[in-house]
Order: structure tokens, then sequence, then C-alpha cells
């Protein structure tokens, strides 16, 4: 069964986890055989973005001692297999160009997207 993951919510569960739920949800699951793709859109275009750092983050007087890395996590999901695609149009309003992101994340445009999902058993949106 194939399965498509849609991530738009950026940054789900990073300051708690040091990782996005979904992207490791995704590993976890790869791992075990599962086999899926994911698209990023919106604001989880910044998973993608190579130059992301995290580093620094603090609320008040607590300091985040380990960021989340996730273009990093999203290199991994590529390296084991899993292919990711991002939203052209949703990068380009934020001033992101193909160059900005993590080698092997696959841009699509929005008119694309049905076909993603249709070429999937199954579509997780998160």
């Amino acid at each position: 069964m194939k399965i498509l993951n849609i991530i738009e919510a950026a940054y789900r569960g990073t300051i708690e986890e040091q990782d996005d739920t979904i992207l490791w949800l995704t590993t976890i699951m790869k791992g075990a055989g599962g086999d899926f793709t994911v698209l990023v859109r919106g604001n989880a275009i910044n998973h993608c973005v190579t130059s992301q750092d995290c580093s620094g983050l603090s609320f008040g007087g607590w300091e985040q001692m380990q960021p989340p890395r996730l273009a990093s996590d999203t290199a991994n999901l590529i390296d084991k297999g899993v292919e990711i695609h991002y939203v052209a149009e949703d990068a380009a309003e934020r001033g992101l160009h193909p160059g900005d992101m993590v080698p092997g994340v696959k841009p699509i445009s929005r008119d694309a997207v049905a076909d993603l999902c249709n070429a999937h058993d199954q579509v997780w949106h998160w």
C-alpha cells in the first residue's frame, strides 16, 4: 500500500521532541517496510530549507539545547528511499528557490498535487 503524507503544519512538536512528529513517524514506518511519499506544502516548506537554523531558540530564561534539525531529517528520509516533494508555488511565495532546498527534494506545481494523491492508495494530511 502506497501512502502519501502531506505535511502542511510546520514545526509540530519541535520544541518538545526536537523533530517534526510526522517526519519521525514516516522514518519509523519506512524502517518497518512502509511505502511512503512525503509532500510538504504551506509553512512546512521550511522543513526542506538547508539554511534554516533553529539554534538560539529561547523563551525567557529557558534555552533549547537540542534544536530541531529538520533539513537533516528530510535528507535522512531521502537517503532511506522516501520520495519528498514540495509545492513550488508555496516555496516561491516564501521567497525560496530550488537551490535553497535539501538535495533530492522535488518541486511540483499545485496543479500536480491531485495527480500525486491519485498515485497513492492512502493520503494522510497533517
